[in-house]
């Protein structure tokens, strides 16, 4: 019997999920278990490291158990898991605090003060993380300042995939993908970077070893794989970081083809060949493999702010739609697709939560600009959808400076539902947008790094081969030709505010 199928485990920020795929990339079964984010404070955004470790389980044990008779062809099973967590634990491996995800914002006192010193800049292009409080770096120098007795008892800083991998088979290691997304990695030797580590006061023994995305540990841990009902030989490889492995799951690893992801959140990425920075210092460069590396900007502000327009403006449509068991979102876009392009001089800057790229600043705040008494409800449901577009398109013309025009776009998301969505992306990028067909695209990309190591399929770029294309957009030159006269204004009036960003931020977090 031909053991030639992978299972792609993805440990997100909301949930996990596992999926069995053949060698042609086809979906043989599937699992997802969700758990909670604990915001107890302002800027707080944390997880229970174990509550994520059960889910885990759970999602293996499912896809195994409904892999059915097809379970003695299972080969492997590979790993995607957010970025930028970060897990204190002690000298008996338990942990001293929750797991600190991305969102977990308050390390930004010591982020600007890092930003603006003059290390700042040089630590960004030898790590290729923006100086952020998202990062493990900032979080450390948070903790080791201003929670000095938690930090000094600190035995090991790790991230919640190196949890997990630590239950699993008693070791503590970590991907150089998810390694350089910490701040802490030197993307130009591939270890551990020496001046940031004297920084924060710690041993290099104090972090997890460092492994390739293709390497795997074996000998799982007696109590799981018997719970979990697979071999304990079956190779379980580390993998890589979500959004590397999104690219890869999407077909965006080839040279010009960037990768448009808009789902609560949302990112623009390029693959490229080698480590490349930024000279201001607003792109990421995380690696996919030693060979591959991706370029790009995250962005806070996805389908986060559709929902907050949604929840906030529209409340009795929402209700109407729930009773009627129609999407609420589908009669929003609606009501949008009767507004002219330009949302008739109303702009929207989508900065509900703060903002990664391209602003880098934590503090930045949402706002409509442009607004008359001419404008409605509808207005502004384009005019958010329209800003988040504008958002992204100002990561791409970053790439566009260190790298290059993208000749292809593929764009993933719970965003591709929506028709007008889709056709927003094209005439404000101005080029073809492809929504590829994809099933859990971290969960495939997962899947082909493993499949490729282990011979199942000789090249990673056979993914071309694993998936189809859904929607297929062109842009509407009567549409485009708007939003270049409006596009410009969308980037001063950000410019101008931002002088008040923070300003607004301690009046808010004072009187909250």
């Amino acid at each position: 019997m031909e053991k030639d199928l992978m299972i792609g485990v993805d440990i997100g920020t909301t949930s996990t999920k596992a999926v069995l795929y053949d060698k042609t990339g086809n979906n043989l079964a599937y699992a997802n278990v969700g758990y909670p984010l604990y915001q107890e404070e302002p800027d707080m955004a944390e997880q229970d490291p174990d509550e994520i470790f059960d889910a885990v389980l759970d999602v293996l044990t499912q896809v195994i158990r409904r892999a059915g008779d097809k379970k003695d062809q299972i080969s492997g099973v590979s790993f995607s898991s957010a970025m930028h967590s970060l897990i204190l634990m002690d000298e008996h491996n338990q942990p001293l605090t929750r797991c600190l995800t991305w969102a977990d914002n308050r390390a930004y006192e010591w982020a600007d003060k890092l930003k603006n010193s003059d290390k700042g800049l040089a630590l960004y292009h030898r790590t290729g993380v923006p100086i952020h409080p998202m990062s493990p770096l900032c979080k450390m120098l948070w903790l080791k300042n201003d929670w000095p007795e938690l930090y000094e008892k600190t035995a090991y800083f790790i991230g919640i995939k190196e949890y997990i991998f630590h239950k699993f088979f008693g070791k503590y290691v970590v991907d150089i993908s998810i390694a350089s997304a910490t701040g802490l990695f030197n993307i130009h030797t591939l270890t551990w970077d020496e001046e940031i580590i004297q920084l924060l006061d710690i041993e290099k023994n104090q972090l997890p070893q460092l492994l390739n995305t293709t390497d795997y540990l074996e000998n799982l841990n007696t109590s799981y794989f018997e719970r979990i009902g697979l071999s304990d030989q079956i190779p379980f490889y580390i993998g890589a970081s979500d959004g590397c492995l999104s690219n890869l799951g999407v077909n965006a690893i080839e040279e010009g083809t960037m990768a448009i992801t808009i789902g609560t959140s949302g990112a623009v990425r390029m693959v490229v060949d080698h480590p490349v920075t930024d000279p201001k210092g607003r792109t990421f460069c995380y690696a996919l493999t030693k060979d591959l590396w991706v370029i790009g900007g995250p962005v806070n502000n996805g389908g986060i702010v559709f929902r907050w327009v949604r929840d906030q403006l529209f409340a009795p449509e929402k209700l109407t739609a729930e009773q009627m068991q129609v999407d609420s979102y589908e009669i929003l876009t609606q009501m949008a697709e009767n507004i002219p392009a330009g949302s008739n001089g109303l702009i929207f800057h989508p900065f509900l939560g703060g903002e990664r790229a391209p602003l880098w600043n934590a503090n930045a705040k949402g706002s409509f600009i442009g607004l008359t008494t001419t404008h409605t409800r509808a207005h502004m449901i384009r005019a958010a959808l329209e800003g988040i577009v504008f958002n992204l398109y100002t990561v791409s013309l970053i790439l566009e400076e260190i790298a290059e025009r993208p000749k292809k776009i593929q764009a993933t998301g719970g965003f591709a539902r929506s028709a007008l969505w889709r056709q927003l992306l094209a005439d404000i990028f101005e080029q073809e947008v492809v929504i590829p067909k994809s099933f859990e695209s971290s969960c495939l990309g997962a899947a082909v790094l493993g499949m490729k190591e282990q011979g199942i399929i000789a090249s990673l770029n056979e993914v071309e081969h694993m998936i189809g294309v859904t929607h297929s957009h062109t842009p509407q030159p009567e549409n485009f030709s708007v939003y270049r006269e409006l596009l410009p204004i969308y980037i001063r009036t950000t410019r101008l505010l931002e002088t008040e960003f923070s300003a607004i931020a301690d009046f808010q977090r004072k009187h909250s």
